[in-house]
């Protein structure tokens, strides 16, 4: 009589083989790519050194020296308060990253919480998290951002906090969708007959293989959310003068026009432009790579 060995079974590590974070590459992804990293990685550098790279101080009034042209002194000339625009924007890098990282954070953190639970409980979970998500998007961001601002006072804390909900939805809604695909692949059932809870399945599994898309996502959102704080700030009901942010020197530089000097209001307009099709370049670029990793 001849005894043969049960059939091995296989490692949920094998069924798994999915590459996670540490399978996305964001290196050799073309000359526009680089390029944009390059770009925020300096506006960054910039926001954490501002005080160190200004070389005057952004709220100090000159009423003299108004609207001053490019000079040694004042390499972008001066603003109708006779305020350096140079130290300005260096200093408004703060604000306009500050404010989106606050929003992205925030809004990826819950949407992500909202999302794997809408995903791996189903049924009556789902259906309640995902008929909230859609009543969310029914109201604009902007909007609840003023709504806000006329019960707490024009600042950062309003429009952060409405965006934040704005924004929610947005990755609440991609990570369910990725999560319910995620979940129906072998390693995840392999952990469960191991008798492996759905938390600890999330936490260490499920959760690292969604991120690579969520962060793909949150680069675009970043940019996004940058030019709605921009806006906010231009309307009044975001950060507040003296404080530097290119929203609001948009906004004081509007006069300038009237009388033909265009930096005041020009320089921090092509800084959000720059971020903002930066950020766009790179959460692309996650979302190409991503996309030709699944192939």
């Amino acid at each position: 009589m001849t005894i043969t060995a049960p059939p091995r079974a296989t490692a949920p590590g094998a069924l798994r083989r999915r590459p996670g974070l540490g399978g996305l590459r964001i290196l050799g992804q073309g000359p526009l790519f680089a390029a944009a990293v390059a770009v925020l990685s300096v506006l960054v550098l910039v926001a954490v050194l501002a005080p160190v790279l200004a070389p005057h101080d952004p709220e100090f009034l000159d009423l003299s020296s108004s609207l001053v042209g490019t000079t040694g002194d004042h390499l972008l000339g001066t603003d109708q308060s006779g305020r350096d625009i140079l130290s300005r924007l260096i200093h408004g890098a703060r604000t306009g990253l500050l404010g989106p990282l606050l929003v992205v954070g925030v809004s990826t953190a819950l949407g992500i919480l909202l999302g794997v639970v809408a995903a791996w409980r189903g049924g009556w979970a789902d259906a309640i998290l995902s008929r909230s998500m859609d009543m969310a998007f029914a109201i604009p961001g902007l909007l609840l951002a003023i709504l806000l601002v006329s019960v707490v006072g024009p600042g950062m804390t309003a429009p952060v906090i409405a965006m934040a909900v704005a924004y929610t939805p947005y990755v609440g809604r991609l990570v369910r969708s990725i999560a319910r695909q995620e979940k129906a692949r072998p390693y995840i059932e392999s952990y469960r007959v191991q008798g492996w809870s759905g938390w600890t399945i999330c936490l260490r599994h499920l959760l690292p293989n969604i991120l690579p898309t969520v962060l793909a996502q949150s680069a675009m959102n970043f940019g996004y959310v940058l030019m709605d704080l921009a806006a906010l700030s231009f309307l009044g009901f975001g950060v507040q003068p003296p404080t530097a942010d290119w929203g609001s020197m948009i906004n004081e530089g509007q006069s300038a026009l009237q009388q033909g000097a265009m930096l005041p209001a020009l320089a921090p307009s092509a800084c959000i432009v720059l971020a903002v099709v930066a950020f766009g370049i790179v959460g692309e670029g996650l979302a190409d790579r991503i996309a030709k990793r699944e192939r």
